[in-house]
């Protein structure tokens, strides 16, 4: 099997058609289609040492995909369908790096990827329609078309504690962790976030460190991923009826290939209802959201979800005191990510394991030897922050992308980030965003949400060229309608009551708060793109 490797520079100058930002499911498949489809010379960029996008980076204890494996795939090709096996219902980021590793080699993607090279700035020139690429390796590239596939949780949000400098032990964001990993036997190690990704991570470190301390700010509902390997009946049947599955999530809201039942909460008396809420969290994983259609659109319905979720998390904590800490009061389930999960509540049942609420006892300070609360300082070893991304806009930002008029896209979006579609925003030609603020993205099974995009940039690309257009950009009056219809689908559903979310860009202290994903549902936001282009690609300038 052939890897990726940086390769030395040959000229300090490139000229291709298409850069691409990012080598993981999005830059991938834009690669593909964009060179094998439209015949254009494509080149990827990545900072990462080898494929993989956001699972380059996550590969803390514990990591893996919340979307079901067979499904959290490439739907364009049914040659990969049928020859790759994938081993359990969630991948680890293991198996999902092997997994984009063949699909790059089946494809010869490799040989128009160059890793290990960051960009450092891309400026555009409205006089010749090109942007000028710098990277950290002295190359400079001019491109048509700046694609960014970046992902939309790839820069990690590292809290701004006083005295972390101080620290003598080790400390580590898990959106950054070591590749050879981090022995923890007989240490003292100090967990602090309770997200998706604390609650995959403090199972794994109690089972290998001395104690564990969890710092949680906010309680959260999850439900169980009752994770399992495939049996090869399961695959047979799955790859036998492929079609129909991709269909199937291409018809949903949220790409995934199952229905939400066409039933109220609120519909069924309390034993009828607690009898699917009980045969849903057995089935385990994120088609507990499914049980009922209001769950996420009606404030009765879903306490009727959350208070049984509450009611779970007090069956299976031990410690009355420590089962009230963990039991969520300050939002409904589902308005921030839900989790899924192996074991994370019955954690905090072992010897070995203690919670800090910091609701109760904030954090004061990291000193040399642990953390300071106002209650008391926790001597630990190992800091381990599993305080989530500056999502969705802190990787397009890092890029220090400027238009024609020096405006850079940070400043452009000093108030929070103006999108038509998710694909492109004002004043900035020929760039385009997979998957970017305003689109499905992260509500969304995310290797459907790219697809889509990608094919939508290379519908629009083909465009131009068919038509001898040379730029395009959305009209400042389309990306405000846009901001307008997003802010309307997050108020139809009860997301944006979760004032604590990283979906409003909550926990990056100074970000401006607005809702960053399309609720809309992501087969409407296919139609509506759809609409778009078929209607001469309404609300976008060409020349």
């Amino acid at each position: 099997m052939s890897l990726t490797k940086a390769v030395p520079e040959s000229s300090n100058l490139q000229e291709v058609d298409a850069v691409v930002v990012g080598a993981g499911f999005a830059g991938l498949y834009a690669l593909y289609k964009l060179r094998e489809e439209l015949g254009l010379k494509v080149q990827v960029l990545d900072k990462a040492g080898g494929i993989g996008g956001t699972w380059y980076w996550n590969r803390y204890p514990g990591a893996r995909c919340d979307s079901e494996s067979y499904y959290y795939s490439y739907s364009f090709s049914s040659e990969v369908e049928q020859e790759w096996n994938w081993s359990e219902r969630y991948p680890d980021h293991n198996e999902i790096r092997r997994y984009l590793t063949f699909v790059a080699d089946k494809f010869d993607l490799h040989r128009d990827i160059r890793l290990s090279t960051k960009v450092t700035s891309a400026t555009y020139d409205s006089a010749r329609d090109r942007w000028t690429i710098l990277t950290d390796v002295g190359q400079t590239i001019e491109a048509q078309f700046l694609i960014t596939a970046v992902g939309c949780l790839s820069t990690a949000n590292v809290p701004n504690i006083p005295g972390i400098d101080t620290f003598k032990g080790d400390w580590y964001h898990t959106g950054q962790w070591p590749h050879d990993g981090v022995d923890l036997t007989g240490k003292r190690v100090g967990q602090i976030g309770t997200g998706s990704t604390g609650i995959q991570l403090a199972p794994e470190l109690a089972a290998a460190a001395e104690h564990l301390t969890v710092f949680q700010r906010t309680a959260n509902y999850s439900i169980p991923a009752r994770n399992a390997p495939l049996t090869e009946e399961f695959q047979t049947e799955v790859k036998k009826n492929y079609r129909d599955i991709r269909a199937w999530a291409k018809r949903v809201t949220n790409g995934h290939p199952f229905d939400i039942r066409d039933q109220s909460a609120l519909d069924v008396d309390s034993t009828e209802r607690r009898n699917i809420y009980d045969k849903a969290w057995e089935t385990g994983g994120l088609r507990f959201r499914a049980a009922f259609r209001d769950i996420l659109t009606d404030t009765q319905a879903n306490q009727t979800a959350s208070d049984f979720i509450r009611s779970k998390i007090r069956e299976k904590v031990k410690n009355s005191d420590t089962a009230e800490s963990l039991t969520p009061n300050d939002h409904g389930f589902a308005t921030k990510r839900p989790p899924i999960d192996t074991y994370y509540f019955e954690t905090f049942n072992r010897d070995n394991v203690s919670l800090v609420d910091l609701r109760a006892t904030p954090i004061e300070e990291i000193t040399e030897s642990g953390i300071r609360t106002t209650d008391q300082e926790h001597k630990l070893d190992v800091i381990v922050f599993a305080t989530g991304f500056d999502a969705f806009t802190g990787s397009l930002e890092a890029l220090n992308i400027s238009g024609p008029d020096g405006n850079t896209l940070r400043d452009s979006w000093h108030a929070g980030p103006r999108t038509y579609l998710g694909v492109q925003t004002p004043g900035f030609p020929n760039l385009f965003m997979i998957t970017g603020p305003g689109s499905p993205s992260v509500l969304c099974n995310m290797p459907v949400a790219i697809e889509q995009h990608v094919e939508w940039v290379a519908q629009c690309i083909k465009h131009m060229r068919d038509g001898g257009l040379s730029s395009v950009e959305p009209t400042p009056d389309a990306a405000d309608e846009w901001v307008t219809e997003v802010n309307r689908a997050a108020n139809a559903t009860l997301l944006p009551q979760a004032s604590s979310s990283w979906y409003l860009g909550a926990n990056v202290p100074g970000k401006p708060q607005m809702f960053l994903p399309y609720a809309g549902g992501m087969a409407h936001f296919a139609d509506i793109c759809e609409e778009v282009a078929q209607n001469d690609y309404r609300g976008f300038v060409f020349t």
